[in-house]
């Protein structure tokens, strides 16, 4: 294939590692389980197709996320993967879970947000750090890489705008407990390419190095690529990207789920900008578990480039 057409960059990153995060946070939010077969599979060909992070699945109990209630059955199929394969845990139950089965890598779950965080998680912002704090200990003192995520940076159903300086604070936290990186989330993909800019820059200026922070972004409103180009521009080279754009807000029901892998790296592989991912494995991955879900991927990049080849 010869398109897209290489026009670099300048001050563009060379590399980015994309954060895969479709089966996990994609197929959490289906109607319907997925076969644990199935998951298997779609993990070991997204590994096939060159991605080096893929998140495997989460150890929340079963009775508030169903769809995944088979990570003790899941996590076990997956050891010849060759890919890193965090799992979220959301408390120390959940970690004793994880490293029963061997887990390297894991993720908690904050909020930027009063509202989110009490509807997430019952309990207010401080409170859900403090719940957190012996989960990343606890970790940390098992070698285990800790990744935090940070829900409504840019946005809140019920608030609106989220304060720059209540998301740095929450930044600051996680890291100060011990988490090796952070993913800013654009939960309801309200965010725009200044915002982002504005938010990186308020990071650094308390300390936060760029080279600890990841970009989680929904293409709600259709700025998804546009926020993670600001980012790029910021030199952030960790993106987070669902294959074949599955997953969704619930909080917002225009909501179009995740920023596509697939687009991402078309954008990527025409600024010149390394991810090691094979596009054409990465679309026919897509299709292949779109065909299993029964409907069409929302992904642009699948859907173009699986008419081509049709």
């Amino acid at each position: 294939m010869t398109l897209p057409m290489v026009v670099p960059e300048a001050g563009l990153p060379t590399r980015v590692r994309i954060h895969e995060v479709g089966a996990r946070d994609g197929l959490q939010n289906e109607k319907s389980s997925v076969p644990t077969d199935v998951k298997a599979e779609f993990i070991h060909r997204l590994a096939g197709a060159g991605l080096t992070t893929i998140e495997a699945t989460s150890f929340v109990h079963p009775k508030w996320v169903p769809q995944l209630a088979d990570a003790e059955e899941l996590f076990p199929r997956l050891a010849e993967v060759e890919a890193d394969l965090p799992v979220l845990v959301p408390n120390e139950r959940g970690l004793e879970r994880a490293l029963a089965l061997g887990a390297t890598r894991i993720a908690v779950f904050a909020s930027a947000s009063e509202s989110f965080a009490k509807a997430n998680l019952n309990r207010t912002m401080d409170e859900a750090l403090a719940m957190f704090e012996p989960t990343v200990a606890r970790g940390k003192e098992a070698g285990l890489h800790v990744r935090g995520y940070l829900s409504m940076c840019f946005g809140d159903p019920w608030e609106g705008a989220v304060p720059v300086p209540q998301v740095v604070r929450v930044c600051r936290a996680l890291l100060d407990m011990g988490c090796d990186e952070l993913s800013l989330g654009d939960t309801i993909g309200v965010a725009t390419p200044g915002h982002v800019r504005a938010l990186l820059r308020a990071l650094n200026e308390e300390g936060v190095s760029t080279s600890v922070l990841g970009v989680h972004f929904h293409d709600t409103y259709g700025q998804a690529l546009a926020n993670t180009y600001a980012a790029l521009v910021h030199g952030v080279t960790t993106v987070d990207a669902s294959a074949g754009g599955l997953g969704g807000c619930p909080y917002a029901k225009s909501a179009t789920g995740n920023l596509a892998t697939e687009d991402l790296v078309w954008m990527l592989q025409g600024l010149g900008i390394d991810t090691g991912v094979d596009l054409g494995r990465l679309v026919a991955t897509s299709a292949w578990m779109a065909d299993h879900l029964g409907r069409p991927s929302p992904s642009r990049t699948v859907r173009a480039l699986s008419h081509k080849e049709q």
